[in-house]
């Protein structure tokens, strides 16, 4: 879950260790080239010490940077589970110099996550097509509550998941998650008529629990 030095307070504390560089097994490779690793298992071995200097910077600046946080959380989740489909870092992107509003925030995580249905649903052409989008949005969706999750873990040891952080953070999951649920009625309306899409908010219904 890498996060570009440029999002964060270029005065970091002289405590905070710097990013290692790679080595063989950060790549997913012993001494002798062998893959050992699976892709995110590499990306989370070789960006450690980033994650580790971004939290501390966290503590200090918050605001902004914890959108931040939770942006760069929930695409690197989501690029773990498309990598089968699309290869390693599928999803690119940039968090420097933008938006860090909440709906910003939330429009880019659906913007990039929703952008490659076309593409999926086109691996799958003899499939229902109620299947393949209820399962598209199951799977980015999976992606971006694994990420939220992490990110509120690393707010929360931090002591600054309250307030106008917690207030924001919440209301990123609410557009996010109802993002996903329009845009599973859209395709389900599609497929099968209005009646079809009223029972696509359901999928995310189920997923409430974790907001609290």
């Amino acid at each position: 879950m890498a996060i570009p030095d440029s999002t964060l307070n270029p005065a970091r504390p002289t405590s905070v260790p710097a990013a290692q560089p790679a080595n063989p097994r950060a790549r997913g490779e012993t001494a002798d080239g062998d893959n050992t690793l699976r892709p995110g298992e590499a990306v989370r071995q070789q960006t450690n010490a980033m994650i580790l200097r971004a939290s501390l910077e966290v503590s200090i600046r918050a605001g902004n940077d914890a959108q931040t946080l939770l942006f760069q959380s929930a695409i690197e989740n989501i690029n773990e589970l498309l990598a089968d489909e699309f290869g390693a870092d599928a999803i690119q992107y940039a968090a420097a110099n933008q938006d860090n509003s909440p709906e910003a925030t939330a429009g880019r995580i659906l913007d990039l996550s929703l952008g490659f249905f076309d593409a999926y649903a086109a691996q799958r052409p003899n499939d229902d097509p109620d299947t393949v989008a209820s399962d598209f949005v199951a799977l980015v969706r999976g992606g971006f509550e694994q990420g939220f999750n992490e990110a509120r873990e690393i707010l929360e040891s931090l002591k600054v998941f309250g307030g106008e952080i917690k207030e924001g953070i919440m209301k990123t999951w609410d557009l996010v998650q109802q993002g996903y649920d329009d845009f599973l009625a859209s395709r389900l309306s599609e497929a099968a008529g209005p009646k079809a899409a009223d029972t696509a908010g359901d999928t995310g219904n189920a997923t409430a629990a974790t907001r609290g």
